[in-house]
């Protein structure tokens, strides 16, 4: 029973758990309906010479979700308040990016205007932008995260939108799909999201900057005393926020050859939050595990598959995921916390009653 318990208080215990839970019931339901139960973790090679499966669907179909976690994680828990503009921001970049390449004016094209990496760097760059001007915000206008975010949540997408002319922008080139396709067998999503965890785990390993992140979250007053610059810590997370939503919005765009504005990046902010949340990570700041983060944006979106897959149509599925988002929020509340803490605290007086008894 102590093993028991020391397992369920580790902070990945959630999101591995609800991992095999959704596992377990895409199993069930494939040997309900005569498959076998290995059919969730089968993994081929296609007629095209890439990998498939619903597994490698899972991994790659999360990837932006995924890659919005990783900023998401630093926002939270060094101002313990979330970016809900990381969706917007995401379907801006993407715009930005299309429409140097295409041209202004242009919406469909079959060649460059320039070079694919000015397009590429330019959208992640106004991404960088669009972080900076939340984190300014945030951290030195001292706005709440989510009021602060807000702007760009509604301006965001719009000014996409400007940019395009209200019009979806085209681009087909190989080399401009390469992003969100396949390099040899593995999808390049993948990659690049394995690459951005990679990155990240070890800047938050080899340098200060995890400690600095969480020093902050924990009491930003005290960090500042001990000569943390407590605005700046923010500020930068806010940026590397607006980073890997630039990314993650060449990414999405790459997937479908154009910029389409009004869907790119549509409720990943939903995602990106409920993945830290599910990750045990606090949504009031602090203490954060990444790995949690990753392991929780993935859940989500085997939860997304897996409610397809029972027949829950698009629209639908996010009333499913606001409900895990309010049943993982109450879990830790403080008044949750404080009920199970005095529960424990009179289960163990109660046990040395019986024993001195």
């Amino acid at each position: 029973m102590t093993t028991l318990k020391k397992v369920t208080q580790k902070q990945l215990f959630l999101p591995l758990f609800s991992m095999v839970l959704v596992m377990l019931i895409n199993i069930i339901y494939d040997v309900a309906h005569g498959n076998p139960f290995y059919n969730f973790f089968t993994i081929s090679i296609n007629s095209q010479g890439i990998l498939y499966g619903r597994l490698i669907d899972i991994l790659n179909r999360g990837s932006e979700a995924a890659i919005l976690a990783i900023g998401m994680t630093l926002v939270v828990s060094a101002s313990a308040g979330t970016d809900i503009s990381v969706g917007s921001v995401m379907s801006l970049a993407g715009g930005v990016c299309c429409v140097l390449l295409a041209g202004f004016g242009n919406v469909n094209v079959n060649s460059y205007a320039v070079p694919l990496w000015v397009g590429v760097l330019a959208g992640v760059l106004t991404a960088c932008l669009c972080g900076a001007f939340n984190g300014f915000l945030v951290a030195f206008l001292k706005i709440q995260p989510m009021v602060a975010t807000l702007i760009l949540f509604s301006a965001g997408r719009a000014i996409g939108l400007l940019l395009c002319n209200s019009a979806i922008v085209y681009i087909n080139v190989e080399s401009f799909k390469m992003f969100g396709g396949y390099t040899w067998i593995f999808p390049t999503p993948l990659l690049i999201t394995a690459a951005c965890v990679l990155v990240t785990a070890l800047v938050l390993k080899f340098t200060a900057l995890g400690t600095y992140v969480q020093a902050v979250g924990i009491n930003k007053d005290a960090a500042r005393i001990s000569g943390y610059k407590s605005a700046a810590i923010i500020f930068l997370c806010y940026v590397v926020c607006g980073l890997f939503a630039g990314i993650a919005g060449i990414m999405a765009t790459s997937r479908i050859y154009s910029a389409d504005t009004n869907n790119i990046g549509l409720n990943l902010e939903m995602d990106a939050i409920l993945a830290v949340a599910l990750g045990g990570n606090s949504l009031g700041g602090g203490k954060f595990r990444l790995s949690g983060s990753i392991i929780g944006a993935y859940t989500i979106q085997a939860i997304t598959t897996t409610l397809y897959a029972l027949g829950v149509s698009s629209a639908q599925a996010p009333v499913f995921k606001a409900i895990i988002v309010i049943a993982i929020v109450t879990i830790q509340s403080p008044v949750v916390k404080a009920y199970m803490k005095k529960r424990k605290a009179a289960k163990l007086a109660q046990s040395s009653v019986e024993v001195h008894a």
